[in-house]
């Protein structure tokens, strides 16, 4: 059976379930190098949340996995340096990897893996970077395209997980034959089997009203300042809006809420950060789900993925990785251009009058992420190392 090492960072919510699905499936042996060390399990603390974070679904459990040595001083993937391993290119040659997948290569260890097996054995990269906040030019942009021609001369294939991610790898020296589609995916599963609708009826809000959601990290690239306006602005008395989080721009959303007059501050609601169990309730709660981010730094948006598998109607603007490809204006929900309040204004008012309407895009939604998932991704590095040896 052929050997495939992982690397990445730490364990997360979204790839966990992925690498215990290649295990069950039987097609390789798998084995994870986490590089953050095993200090990831001590500090919970999100800096994005702006509080201590502690998944409540299993990470590690059900292939396996080590955490390398890290001697950074100041550890974390926030910046290159903080994922610093001088065993981990050993340790993955003593488990006689037959090929690599790297997570992300702006790592000091991670890049160092690249350019060390490309041409001992396959390197597979994984990365979902995209052009979108490209606004580099001139000098900077021809050194930005020199280095990562040569970073990405290490890779044999890339799993791009979308369009505009593949045009990415493409401007960089990838070429087609290179370019394998693994699509980003969550648990389908766990969000289309949500059967919990107090929440709703916990707010007072009516089944006949239409509420906004909008969940994940109150910071600047999110823009859910944004939101609020365009709530503000159409000022529909059949509308709710629903922030679900925590973070930077906690204090300024609460503040710009109450100055408003009390019959539309009564319908702009907030809950604190939920964690990954309780997510699938709260996305059966709303209508429709609202990601207005301006970037940069939105590769994808996996809380569309999520909306979507609860079968909701989404909203999301264009410099959202993932918009592109999720989402069919008027059938499953629109795309608007970040930071125009008016465009998501008209948006949420057109949304906001036909229910209806609101139940056949989330069916919609449903039928096109059906198609992503982690059985497509298992499939895809499947093919690959079969391809490769």
């Amino acid at each position: 059976m052929k050997r495939l090492a992982i690397i990445t960072t730490h364990p997360i919510q979204y790839n966990a379930p992925l690498f215990k699905m290649l295990h069950e499936r039987g097609c390789m042996a798998v084995k994870v190098f986490y590089t953050w060390g095993e200090q990831v399990l001590i500090s919970k603390y999100d800096p994005g949340f702006g509080r201590v974070i502690e998944w409540d679904i299993p990470l590690l459990q059900g292939y396996e996995y080590s955490f390398v040595k890290n001697i950074s001083t100041d550890p974390g993937s926030h910046h290159r340096s903080g994922i610093n391993n001088p065993t981990l290119i050993e340790e993955v040659k003593e488990w006689k990897a037959d090929a690599v997948l790297v997570f992300g290569w702006n790592f000091k260890s991670h890049l160092k893996c690249l350019r060390y097996f490309k041409g001992r054995i396959p390197v597979f990269f994984r990365g979902d970077s995209t052009l979108l906040d490209d606004t580099s030019g001139g000098i900077r942009k021809v050194i930005k395209t020199i280095l990562l021609q040569w970073v990405y001369k290490h890779v044999d294939v890339a799993l791009y997980v979308g369009a505009a991610n593949k045009a990415y790898f493409e401007r960089y020296g990838m070429h087609d034959h290179q370019l394998v589609f693994a699509p980003h995916a969550i648990d389908n599963n766990r969000f289309a089997a949500a059967n919990d609708d107090s929440i709703r009826s916990s707010l007072g809000i009516s089944e006949s009203e239409v509420l906004f959601l909008f969940a994940g990290k109150f910071e600047p690239k999110k823009d859910p300042l944004l939101l609020m306006n365009a709530f503000v602005s159409i000022n529909m008395e059949n509308a709710h809006l629903l922030f679900v989080g925590n973070g930077q721009l906690e204090n300024t959303l609460k503040s710009a809420c109450s100055t408003l007059d009390q019959p539309i501050r009564r319908r702009i609601h907030f809950m604190d950060f939920q964690n990954q169990r309780s997510m699938p309730d709260i996305y059966k709660s709303c209508d429709v789900f609202v990601l207005p981010s301006m970037g940069p730094g939105e590769t994808w948006g996996l809380a569309l993925n999520e909306a979507m598998a609860s079968s909701r109607a989404v909203l999301a603007s264009d410099k959202c990785g993932g918009s592109g490809d999720l989402i069919r204006n008027g059938e499953n929900g629109y795309v608007f251009n970040a930071g125009d309040l008016k465009a998501l204004s008209q948006k949420m008012l057109m949304l906001s009058q036909d229910k209806k309407k609101l139940q056949s895009m989330g069916e919609a939604s449903f039928s096109i992420i059906s198609a992503c998932t982690f059985e497509s991704i298992c499939r895809a590095i499947e093919n690959v190392m079969k391809r490769m040896h």
